[in-house]
Parts: C-alpha cells; structure tokens; sequence
C-alpha cells in the first residue's frame, strides 16, 4: 500500500490580480512530484487565524461534540469556515487561501461580497491552474461566506473551475444574506462586519488576531490610524442601510444562476435559520448544471462539513470530477433529505430525484382568530385578534395530533392582516409541543433551542412576481413600497423557511406572529430562540412604523391557513 505524501506550506504567496494588486495565498500541497488538482477559498477571516481564536465557541464544541475530527488530523491549520488543508494534501489535493483584498495580509480596499472580490476570485482561480503543481482543474470548497461566493465565482465561469461544493452558503445576497422578507439582519450583520471582518482588517493595528503560524499580528506589519482604515473600506452595513429595495445594487451581487453549468454538490441544513437555508436549497433548484446533487442535514452546519464522513463525502465529489476517477458519484441520490425526529434525532434519510419531494401533499391547517386555533377545516364566521407590535404577540396552535404527521418541505403562511401605522412586519415562528408542553427544539449552527422554523416578511413588500411564485413557495420582489393604510386589510404570502419534523401522535405544532424577533421569555444571553439573527435596527425599523397595532383576521371569504409539505403515509 502506498504511503500518503506528507505537506508542504508555503505561506503569503503572492497571487497578481488583472489590476497589479497582489493578494497573498497560503497553499498546502503534497510532499510529492506530481500536478494535484486545486481546492481554493478567498475571503476576509484570514487564512491564518486559527480556529481556537477566530470564533472559541465553534473550536470548543468541536472538542466536545466531535472529537473524531481531532483524530482525524491535528487541526494545527484549522480555520474558520474552510477545508482542513491536512484532510486533503495526503489525499492528493492542492489547498489554496486566500486573503481577500484588504484584509489579513492582502494589502487593498475592502470590499467584501462585491464585483470586485468576485473578479479576484476568478483572477485567483486562473492563477492556481497554471501553477506547475496543479492538474488545471480547481473545485471550490468552504462553508457560509466560503460557500455563498461560489454562486457568482461559477456564474462568471472561469475556464479552469471544474466543480463546485457550497456547503450551506445562499446565493441571494437581498433576500437572505442581508434582508430577509425585506427587514434588514441588523443583529447578525453587526456583529459579523466588526467581529468577523473589521478585525482583521489588512492594517488594523488593534487586532487580537495572530498569525497560527508566527504568534505575529494578522494584519500585516502596516500600521493604519482609525482615519486610514474607514477610508480604506466599504462601509457595508451602511450601503445596506440606504438600500431598503432590491435593485441592481444587489443584484450584481446574487448570482446568475442560469449561467452555472459545473457540477456541483450542494449541502444545505435545517441548522441555518436567518441566513443560508433558504438560498442554499434555492441555489441548488435554479442552477443549470445537468451534474448536481442537494443534501439538506440537522445540526450545525460547521461542525457536520469537518466530521470525517463529510470529508470522504466531499473528497467523492470532487474524486470525480478534479481527478477524473470512475468512483461511482454518479449513482448518488440527487437528493437526500434528513427528516428531524421531535428529539433532535434523524428519522429518517428521505432520497428522490427532485425538491419538493415527490408525492407531497401541500395540507392546509386554517387559522381561527376567534380561537386562536390551526384546524383542518376553515371557519365559517368572521373573526380578527389584535396584538401588539412589540409585545408577544399571537400564537395558532393545533389541537392534540390525532396521528402522526410528517414534513419536509417548504413552507407558507397565507394571512389577512392590518396596521394602526403605515406599515408592519411579520415575524411568523413555526413551533412545535410535546403533550407535556415542552417546546420541541433543534440544536443549529448559532442556536442551541432553535423552533422548527421561521419567516419573515415586511408587509408593504408584499408584492408578488407571479412567474416566479408557487403555491408553496411565494417570491416577492421587493422593488417597491406599497404603504398600507392605518386600518386597511392586505393578504399576504408569507414565506416560512423550509423545513423537516416527524412529529408523532399527541405532539401539536403552534405558529406564532409577532412583530418582533422570536425570542423566549425568561431566557438569558443571546441564545433565546434566534440567536445572532436580529432584526433590531431602529434607522431600519424606527418605533413609529414598526411598532403599532396589529391584526390578524379569519373567515368570511378571508381564508388564512398555514401551508405545510407533508410526506409518508401520514
């Protein structure tokens, strides 16, 4: 049997741009001749920052939760978000790093998610291939930011990218990445701009970040004053801020998905409420590529793509089309999705060819207002129920379940609502109860207790693009305002985010609106049912708007109802 190479590191290599900018790369290769094919990530958490330091809260439960990752490699060269660089040169891959421009140790303007990291990125792509130890063929591989910019790197199609692997990453940068239902992802988006990337920001002389490597500063040895470092930037929470509309601003910022024809593996998770889930499913159905392939998991989306059964997934994937093996990839299922048992286990892996899933049947549970109750059957009188805004707002629950019911799927609530103000957002959370009473809760990247799903929706963006909508899956454009009158009644297509639960006999599922952030009473710290995913920003959601009166209504020709996928034989 042949010995595994050993690798190599060749740190801060310089990787020239179309511009004569030079970014600075860290490639891992095997300790043997030969041309390998290339894995690359480019982004602005840098390339040297140890896992342990970036985020100590991922880095624990990895010890604690998995600690067959830490016998499947020493870790020394883990980082944030990205391919372990150990797991693959011993299998014959290239790793190639990249700090994105302006941070870490690549010198320039920072401007993440833009057009011009996304040319870099191609610049970087192109470079890697005709490097003397690669084989020509590049794949891309990496989690959320590392998995969200493959979208529109595969879009400009770079000769020499021959795959793709985002594993749990959106493409739609409006109505995931930074908007979702229109309501801007404050509390997320803050603490990922100043702790995520502000902090290694190239020349951030503040830094506690240090290089794995040296225990030297992150940054670079450049010095800027608070002054130099602004004007060195895209201020991004502030462009978002002036931007409450979709248009072309973000629009060249989500990806053609049309335009992607490589293979591609795509990995979505129940886990990723707030950010990815939705336009990682999404991303998967719009792409073009005749060769792809959806597995949506449970858990936590960071600690299932390191877990050495992940690895062998992945190393499959790309086996079959960076080095040409006749693996069998091709009999995979195209797609496979882990429905959740009420416990937070898996009950089941359900394997088809298409999403939604074959067979389901879209099932109505109509709201009563007079009951606050999800039925079977529609109300035959008329009923409203009012909360306020800010408060706690209504919950909807079923009754008892007479049997088992099971779900996978997307998800939608059709509701008749109204305003004291001009406006209103929807936060729907979709909750489910064992007979005791006890919330059903799942364990996600960010949450330890997150509800089976949720959705969000500002109301006066209620506007549907009726080519692109579905019975089930309603799009809205966001392009325009149209204003309520205090008062008047609007139907809405809420999108709740898609979904698995097998929830047994006895259980019973609650939808809850509010106009404000789920989070439960009595809970402490961040971690109260959302996590980091916020919607809290007042220059977006100033009180006079957003915190009036609202109303739900039911019956008399208003028939709202929540839409759920279910599958099985229940």
């Amino acid at each position: 049997m042949t010995a595994k190479p050993h690798m190599l590191l060749e740190k801060d290599v310089a990787v020239p741009m179309r511009d004569g900018a030079l970014l600075r790369a860290n490639v891992f290769r095997p300790d043997a001749a030969g041309r390998f094919p290339v894995l690359m990530t480019l982004g602005p958490y840098g390339k040297d920052v140890h896992l342990s330091q970036f985020m100590p809260e991922a880095w624990e439960a990895l010890k604690h939760r998995h600690p067959e990752i830490l016998e499947a490699s020493s870790c020394k060269y883990l980082v944030f978000e990205t391919p372990d660089p150990e797991m693959w040169a011993r299998e014959g891959y290239v790793v190639v790093k990249v700090d994105s421009r302006g941070s870490g140790k690549s010198a320039g303007k920072l401007d993440v998610n833009s057009p011009g990291e996304f040319r870099d990125f191609h610049d970087a792509i192109e470079w890697a291939a005709a490097q003397p130890w690669s084989n020509g063929k590049v794949g891309l591989l990496g989690i959320s930011y590392y998995a969200a910019g493959q979208w529109m790197i595969a879009a400009q199609r770079p000769p020499h990218l021959a795959a793709i692997l985002p594993w749990q990453g959106t493409y739609d940068f409006y109505r995931d990445r930074t908007r979702q239902g229109g309501i801007l992802g404050s509390g997320f988006l803050r603490r990922w701009w100043n702790r995520s990337v502000l902090r290694n920001q190239h020349g951030n002389p503040d830094t506690p970040l240090t290089d794995l490597s040296t225990g030297e500063r992150n940054t670079g040895p450049a010095s800027l004053a608070p002054e130099e470092l602004a004007a060195n930037r895209v201020e991004y929470i502030e462009n978002l801020l002036a931007r409450p509309l979709n248009g072309p601003w973000y629009e060249e910022r989500s990806a053609r998905l049309d335009r992607i024809q490589v293979p591609a593996l795509v990995v979505a998770n129940w886990g990723g409420l707030g950010l990815h889930l939705r336009g990682t499913i999404l991303g998967w159905l719009g792409i073009a590529s005749r060769e792809k392939w959806l597995k949506i998991q449970s858990g936590s989306y960071f600690l299932t793509f390191l877990l050495p059964e992940s690895v062998a997934l992945q190393r499959k994937f790309f086996d079959r089309y960076l080095k040409n093996i006749d693996n069998g990839w091709e009999r995979e299922p195209k797609v496979e999705v882990a429905v959740r048992a009420a416990d937070d286990t898996v009950k089941r892996v359900a394997r088809d060819t298409r999403w939604p899933l074959p067979g389901t049947k879209w099932t109505r549970f109509y709201l009563d207002a007079s009951s606050l109750t999800l039925a079977a059957a529609a109300p035959g009188k008329p009923a409203s129920a009012s909360y306020a805004a800010i408060g706690e707002g209504l919950s909807f629950s079923t009754a008892p379940l007479e049997r088992a019911l099971e779900f996978a799927g997307p998800i939608k609530a059709k509701l008749f609502v109204s305003s004291s103000t001009d406006d209103m957002d929807i936060f729907a959370t979709l909750r489910a109860f064992d007979p005791q009473g006890k919330e059903v809760t799942f364990l996600s990247a960010v949450e330890p207790k997150a509800p089976v799903s949720q959705g969000w929706l500002r109301v006066s963006q209620r506007k549907l693009d009726p080519r692109r909508s579905t019975e089930y899956q309603p799009w809205h454009t966001h392009d325009e305002a149209q204003k309520l009158k205090p008062g008047e009644i609007a139907e809405v297509d809420l999108e709740i985010w898609p979904a698995s639960l097998a929830l047994p006999a006895g259980h019973r599922l609650a939808l809850a609106l509010q106009g404000k952030d789920f989070e439960r009473p009595g809970e402490i710290g961040v971690q109260k049912g959302s996590g980091w995913f916020l919607h809290d920003d007042p220059r977006d959601r100033p009180p006079e708007t957003f915190a009036g009166m609202h109303t739900v209504y039911s019956g008399a020709g208003r028939s709202a109802y929540l839409l759920l996928p279910v599958i099985g034989d229940t």
